[in-house]
């Protein structure tokens, strides 16, 4: 098996973490061609001679959220006579990455706001990118604390807060509830108790039980983590290779094997994923709660959505992204930068978000709300992240980890799809990230 060291930032799909690939763009959103980033956007966010700071947000967001944004920013422009947002798509997470990067190393077209998947955090924060947002939160009396203690440290570097949680998710499960009820099946709460769902819900060739996402890791990291396996160790190791790190790969290929669960990877892996739980050729999926609203309302059957089935612990990765400032911008800029996104980290703007698309509001405060109340009224399947949000956890915060999950998500695709043995992959695996780890 090949070395698969990577130098780049990994490609994400259509449906990674916050589902926030964006395939087009749209008329009344802006999008930035990153292969002219510093020359068609030199004064991205700028103040103008009459006194107005013209700043851009850079995002991710694909069609679906757009009414949503404009109507956020447009009310932030109609009470901020002295700040005019343009919000500008740049294209998915890695695209907007390598905006983000590109101009910063040219020191010019940087825009006001930047979204950012949460695992680019750690690389942002050691290369100084981002603006310190400690004396902005201090000097306002911002309400840090009242985020969840998840979310804040997903978006700090060390002990420096470096952006602020934004639109954030959960890996869940959808299911077809019309299939389960007619089976007679449930989504099991235990990993022990998969194999039996997966032999009832399954009709090898025919319905798998459920479909894996294996584009990103981030979807199956819980199946390690709650099964005891340490993705990095105390002594700045892995043990993917372990005895428990094998078993669980082991488990995963032994399910494939059967016919009872489907590892979408490929080109087109969530496009076709979806396509096969709307054909009722999977009975669930594993997913992003980011796509609660758009499963519900694109599938002819009802849906539920359910936590991960569980390990010894039942912890599991925020996804979503996080906002930050930009830190070479002047400081007329990053005044006005700080206002907008105090402006939508705001309890109001964060309810909207959350009502108007399956990302789960971030502010403790707003679940005493009425707004919050009638959020759970809407959409009770929330209920169960809300039970477990003090297991949702930031995941590993560090700047290769893309380069490491990268190496996982190649060897466990080929490991299943070529029927390479599990434990001599592994070992090679585990080498491989070993001298990644060394190195940091």
């Amino acid at each position: 098996m090949k070395k698969r060291y990577l130098t780049g930032i990994v490609m994400l799909t259509a449906a990674m973490l916050g589902a926030c690939s964006g395939q087009k763009t749209t008329t009344e959103t802006s999008k930035v061609d990153t292969t002219e980033v510093n020359t068609e956007s030199e004064k991205a966010s700028t103040e103008t001679p009459g006194g107005v700071i013209e700043i851009e947000f850079w995002h991710a967001l694909e069609n679906q959220y757009e009414a949503t944004l404009n109507k956020v920013v447009d009310e932030f422009n109609k009470t901020h006579t002295d700040i005019s947002v343009k919000p500008v798509y740049v294209g998915a997470y890695a695209a907007l990455n390598e905006a983000i990067v590109a101009s910063n190393a040219a020191g010019t077209g940087l825009p006001g706001v930047a979204m950012a998947n949460i695992p680019y955090v750690a690389g942002y924060g050691s290369s100084n990118l981002c603006e310190d947002l400690g004396p902005y939160i201090e000097r306002d009396g911002f309400e840090i604390d009242d985020f969840g203690e998840g979310l804040v440290k997903a978006a700090k570097y060390g002990d420096t807060q470096v952006a602020l949680p934004f639109l954030v998710s959960t890996e869940v499960v959808f299911y077809n509830k019309d299939m389960a009820s007619e089976l007679g099946v449930e989504i099991p709460e235990k990993w022990d108790d998969m194999p039996a769902f997966l032999e009832k819900a399954s009709v090898p060739g025919e319905r798998y039980g459920m479909a894996i996402p294996g584009w990103n890791t981030w979807y199956y990291e819980p199946f390690f983590i709650n099964n005891g396996v340490k993705m990095v160790t105390d002594e700045n190791t892995t043990d993917f290779a372990s005895e428990k790190g094998i078993q669980v790969v082991n488990t995963m290929k032994d399910w494939c094997d059967a016919g009872y669960t489907y590892l979408a990877v490929g080109e087109d892996a969530a496009s076709e994923m979806r396509q096969k739980f709307l054909n009722g050729e999977t009975l669930s999926v594993i997913y992003t709660s980011s796509l609660y609203n758009t499963m519900v309302e694109t599938c002819p059957f009802e849906v539920g959505m359910t936590w991960l089935p569980s390990g010894d612990t039942k912890i599991q990765e925020l996804g979503g992204n996080v906002l930050f400032i930009p830190a070479k911008n002047s400081q007329e800029v990053k005044d006005a930068s700080w206002e907008f996104l105090s402006y939508l980290m705001g309890k109001d703007v964060n309810m909207i978000w959350a009502s108007e698309s399956g990302y789960l509001p971030t502010r403790k405060s707003v679940q005493d709300t009425e707004e919050g109340k009638e959020f759970l009224e809407s959409k009770p399947a929330f209920q169960v992240i809300f039970d477990n949000l003090d297991l949702i956890d930031p995941g590993i915060q560090r700047s290769d980890w893309s380069q490491i999950t990268a190496i996982l998500k190649n060897y466990v695709e080929e490991i299943i799809e070529e029927d390479l043995d599990v434990e001599d992959s592994l070992k090679e695996m585990e080498a491989e990230i070993n001298e990644i780890l060394s190195d940091s």
